[in-house]
């Protein structure tokens, strides 16, 4: 039997997995064993399996990981998804190849069409901790030449800058891609005048015709002279919107569509939300040829992006080659899946908030970085958190529960502890007088001093631990004393003189409390707003993390007509 070039792809690919999932050369009875069990019409032809597993493999074998990581993800990104729930990432940041120190440049490029995301961190964190380990060049540069599809946001540059100052991170350039247009303009220029680039007017559908037929559409072949002429009409803006399209000529019968013949600049008569640019501008570079212009002029050594981006890396190649520059050293990142927030995009979260969904980009419920830092959620966690990520072509999925046990290495000796009652049920405690309970402000650390709460014969608890009570139970009112419970409907308990000692060796429940002229709570949070009381020493620590004990950690966001408003961070 003779094998089809579908099999040998589908070898082939099962062998890239092999290689992928083990981080070396495939292993012969491995891949067999995959191809056989997933390939029944391959069954009956062992011999000729093997016979192209000995050609294929000592190819594979020259590789390395990485290069078997970018292969696999072209002819088989479902493989690489299915690595992904299995292959734990990378731990920390390898060495850059290739680096020098004092010489690496490297960037970060967001789209200001909203705040950074947790997705946005990761680029921002890795890139310049990268630059710090070689002693180079960081620049944010925002990619902002897009004025309807991902439309920027005027206030999302401050927000990112912002950002970046929490992260104690300083960039060593910011650079605004829009102030680049005759940059743009003069390189377009040069690609006309060197037969690389040409005006198109077809129209969308009749152009994707003509590339998917591997066929060069009527307008390839004008001179370089026509196309001058066409471009300069373009910029003065005699042509109307979306008519023409300057491209960058490729190989039109390339393998792979998305390389034929893309797309550098388009008519679009909008303005631009800078007042600087406003409406100076009709003809918009396309994010591949903007970026590629860039990322030479600003010397970049080398680029992190994600694996979906490897087709962009290709368009720009051209633009590279026709002018004879080296591309920066490129390496490629998987897909970051969040369990608590699914899948998620700037556009769609600015859609919803919008429609009055979240309250904004800071709602606890929302994956920004401006939402997790109201929240309390430290810089130094989210950092280390990122960085311990890793870089890898594998996908990851993760839960926010890592980054929260980083957090709370770092907020459990710093954070104060108080008392909130959510759901609250007054007990009375019908032979008690007025006193004063003094309670530590931290567990481990008495030198930080106490908070006094004022009691009566009144206190306030949680609905839940009532429904757990019985007439007899003796409980303990955490820091305070001792009580034995006299009735359920109404509530009411007596002092118990059972030590501590003997509560706990009986196992008896230890319960937190507030008192009756605590302060209104509202705690936001993921799952929505809660309600109660709390400790008036609460409202002393406002824009500071504090405990409520037995619920949670939680920021002091605000106190607004004797109501604190707090923000939940994690258990």
């Amino acid at each position: 039997m003779t094998l089809s070039p579908e099999d040998i792809k589908t070898i082939e690919k099962y062998a890239y997995q092999n290689a992928v999932k083990y981080g070396k050369a495939p292993q012969p009875k491995a891949v067999m064993g995959k191809v056989m069990g997933e390939c029944p019409q391959l069954r009956s032809e062992p011999n000729a399996v093997s016979e192209a597993l000995e050609v294929i493999i000592p190819e594979i074998a020259k590789g390395n990981p990485e290069t078997w990581e970018a292969k696999l993800s072209e002819i088989a990104p479902e493989l690489i998804e299915a690595l992904s729930v299995k292959k734990e990432p990378d731990k920390g940041l390898k060495p850059l190849e290739g680096a020098e120190n004092g010489k690496v440049v490297m960037r970060f490029a967001p789209n200001p069409n909203g705040p950074a995301t947790l997705g946005s961190a990761r680029g921002m964190v890795v890139n310049s901790e990268y630059v710090k380990m070689y002693n180079g060049k960081f620049v944010l540069r925002f990619d902002d030449t897009d004025p309807d599809i991902k439309r920027p946001m005027l206030e999302a540059y401050d927000w990112y800058l912002d950002d970046f100052r929490w992260l104690g991170v300083v960039p060593d350039q910011v650079v605004y891609a829009s102030d680049h247009f005759p940059l743009y303009y003069d390189y377009a220029r040069k690609l006309i005048e060197m037969g690389k680039a040409y005006v198109c007017f077809c129209k969308g559908e009749d152009f994707k015709r003509f590339k998917d037929a591997k066929q060069a559409c009527p307008h390839r072949d004008t001179s370089p002279e026509e196309n001058l002429m066409h471009w300069e009409k373009m910029l003065a803006g005699e042509y109307e919107d979306q008519q023409a399209v300057l491209r960058i000529k490729t190989d039109i019968k390339h393998k792979d569509p998305a390389l034929r013949d893309w797309g550098a600049f388009r008519i679009r008569k909008m303005s631009h939300p800078r007042p600087e640019i406003g409406n100076k501008y009709i003809v918009w570079p396309l994010l591949d040829f903007a970026g590629a212009i860039e990322d030479h002029e600003l010397g970049m050594t080398h680029i992190i992006r994600g694996k979906d981006l490897i087709d962009s890396e290709k368009r720009q190649g051209y633009v590279y080659k026709y002018f004879g520059w080296k591309y920066p050293r490129t390496t490629h990142w998987g897909r970051v899946k969040i369990h608590e927030f699914g899948k998620f995009s700037t556009s769609t979260l600015r859609k919803a908030i919008e429609a009055g969904e979240y309250s904004g980009w800071d709602d606890p419920r929302l994956p920004t970085i401006r939402a997790i830092r109201r929240r309390g959620i430290q810089a130094e966690a989210l950092k280390k958190f990122m960085i311990e990520m890793g870089v890898g072509m594998t996908d990851v999925s993760i839960s926010m529960e890592s980054l929260y046990a980083e957090n709370r290495k770092i907020v459990d000796p710093i954070a104060n502890r108080y008392f909130f009652v959510w759901d609250p049920v007054e007990l009375e405690i019908t032979d008690a007088e007025p006193t004063v309970a003094k309670l530590p402000l931290h567990p481990t650390d008495h030198a930080r001093g106490f908070r006094e709460i004022a009691v009566g014969n009144k206190v306030l608890v949680c609905t839940e631990d009532v429904e757990k009570l019985e007439v007899g139970s003796v409980i303990r009112l955490k820091d305070f004393c001792n009580i034995e419970v006299t009735s359920l409907f109404p509530l009411q308990a007596k002092l118990s003189d059972v030590s501590l000692e003997a509560l706990k060796k009986a196992k008896a429940k230890i319960i937190h409390w507030a008192p009756l002229d605590g302060m209104n709570v509202k705690v936001r949070g993921p799952e929505g707003d809660i309600n109660g009381i709390g400790e008036q020493g609460i409202a002393a620590e406002i824009d500071k993390i504090v405990q409520f004990e037995r619920f949670g950690f939680c920021r002091i966001d605000a106190v607004n007509e004797g109501e604190v408003v707090a923000y939940f961070a994690h258990k």
